[in-house]
């Protein structure tokens, strides 16, 4: 039985036969051992792996906050640490496209620090936070190497956010927000007034900002699942999470940097991206396939949304709440997207949970009708790091991994089903390019993982 420690890193076992090649990168500082053809008078080898940090991301796109947080995930978990980042698609968690495609933003991730990019599927990637932060979880503990969850908030309290999320979970609360939500006021407002009932003011006005509580779901779903996970978060840095604007000096938001790229003014937003990120981005652009919005296709959306009927809305709402009417009236006549949103929109739902309606309705989907569970681990993208990440996963890994899309069928059809739709949704995202002649369909199927 063989350990290699703290002295390196092992980047590579192969076996084949009676053949094994190690690869030790930085047993000393610039010696490279390659050992071939050896016999050894045992079979089994355990190596100390590193820890590796899970992120749950959208990077849409990837600016200097990102890069803060991968840098700080590596450098509280110790210098050696990889980051596998569990990252949602062509469309996002508010009810949107993405600026890029998701092969360009895992490769700038890649490029920009993380080791391994695998896929939030689009049935958790354009959901709820409850959902979108349960997908993410169940991707990062099925690789069975995670061992620590790294997210920023505005609070940078791990222990406060867990309090928050426990109390969510606990039996006194579904009483206390029936009663908070008869007050008449927005779901949001509710859940506050009765966390607080529960840990106090204090913590409960986390749920405020939404980075807190996008964190207080990740805490939810790990204390759902039992996850031995180490939770680590970072103060978030720059300007807040949905603000157009920064001030001087600060780091621009996502939604920053993709205002100013509709108000053309591209090479402020390039400035505002991670290094990496810029580069993508200028490669899409030339593509054709670059900055995608919702308005690119809009006649397309409000197409699909006028062959639906009322119906065909209500799948929408699980709650059946009514919400589904007004959407299904506004769509009668509305002749833009934000018309419609503004048509339907009343002060206890917000913005976003009309918007995935709207998404999911042009796609398709149905909340009724998809699974709850994620079927398998589909890379993205990943580094020499991450591939030997992958090889470990080989052992580790409690769902099968995905590199090569024709290889769905052998996991049965409810992974089949689920890439399907994901092979539909990107050809529909695909309607969004700048450049119609870049939109053939069928591209999922051709593309696999970038390997850098």
């Amino acid at each position: 039985m063989f350990f290699f420690e703290n002295t390196c890193r092992i980047f590579h076992i192969w076996y084949n036969t009676h053949i094994y090649d190690f690869i030790i990168a930085d047993f000393f500082p610039v010696t490279t051992s390659i050992f071939t053809g050896l016999s050894f008078f045992c079979n089994r080898f355990e190596v100390i792996f590193l820890r590796a940090a899970g992120i749950i991301a959208e990077y849409n796109p990837l600016h200097t906050g990102h890069l803060h947080l991968l840098g700080e995930a590596r450098r509280l978990l110790g210098g050696n640490a990889a980051v596998v980042c569990a990252m949602g698609g062509d469309f996002v968690q508010r009810g949107d496209f993405a600026l890029l495609r998701r092969q360009a933003r895992a490769t700038a991730a890649v490029r920009s620090g993380a080791d391994l990019v695998l896929e939030l599927p689009l049935p958790w990637a354009a959901a709820p936070a409850e959902r979108f932060a349960d997908g993410g979880v169940q991707v990062l503990l099925g690789t069975g190497v995670v061992d620590a969850l790294a997210f920023g908030s505005e609070c940078g309290d791990a222990a406060a956010l867990g309090r928050v999320a426990a109390a969510l979970l606990s039996e006194e609360f579904p009483p206390l927000l029936k009663q908070e939500l008869g007050r008449g006021d927005t779901f949001a407002a509710a859940r506050q007034r009765a966390v607080g009932r529960l840990t106090g003011p204090e913590d409960a006005s986390l749920l405020s900002s939404p980075n807190n509580t996008l964190g207080v779901e990740y805490c939810k779903a790990l204390l759902t699942r039992g996850a031995p996970v180490e939770v680590v978060t970072v103060p978030r840095r720059g300007a807040a999470h949905d603000a157009a604007g920064a001030p001087p000096g600060e780091a621009a938001s996502a939604a920053a940097i993709r205002s100013l790229l509709r108000k053309k003014q591209r090479e402020e937003a390039l400035a505002a991206m991670a290094p990496a990120m810029a580069e993508a981005y200028r490669a899409e652009e030339a593509a054709g396939r670059a900055p995608v919005f919702l308005e690119n296709c809009e006649r397309a959306v409000l197409a699909r949304l006028r062959c639906l009927e009322e119906a065909d809305f209500a799948a929408l709402d699980p709650g059946r709440e009514g919400l589904y009417r007004r959407l299904y009236r506004a769509s009668r006549a509305a002749v833009s997207v934000e018309a419609l949103l503004a048509e339907a929109k009343t002060k206890r739902y917000p913005y976003a949970r009309l918007r995935r309606m709207v998404l999911w309705a042009y796609l398709g989907l149905r909340p009724g009708e998809l699974p709850e569970t994620v079927p398998y681990l589909r890379v993205l993208a990943a580094n020499g790091r991450g591939r030997a990440l992958l090889a470990r996963m080989r052992e580790t890994a409690s769902l099968p991994v995905l590199t090569k899309p024709a290889a769905v069928d052998r996991l049965g059809p409810e992974a089949r089903a689920l890439l399907d739709l994901e092979a539909r949704g990107a050809d529909l995202y695909a309607l969004a390019y700048p450049e119609l002649s870049a939109a053939a369909g069928g591209r999922l199927w051709r593309e696999g993982p970038a390997m850098i």
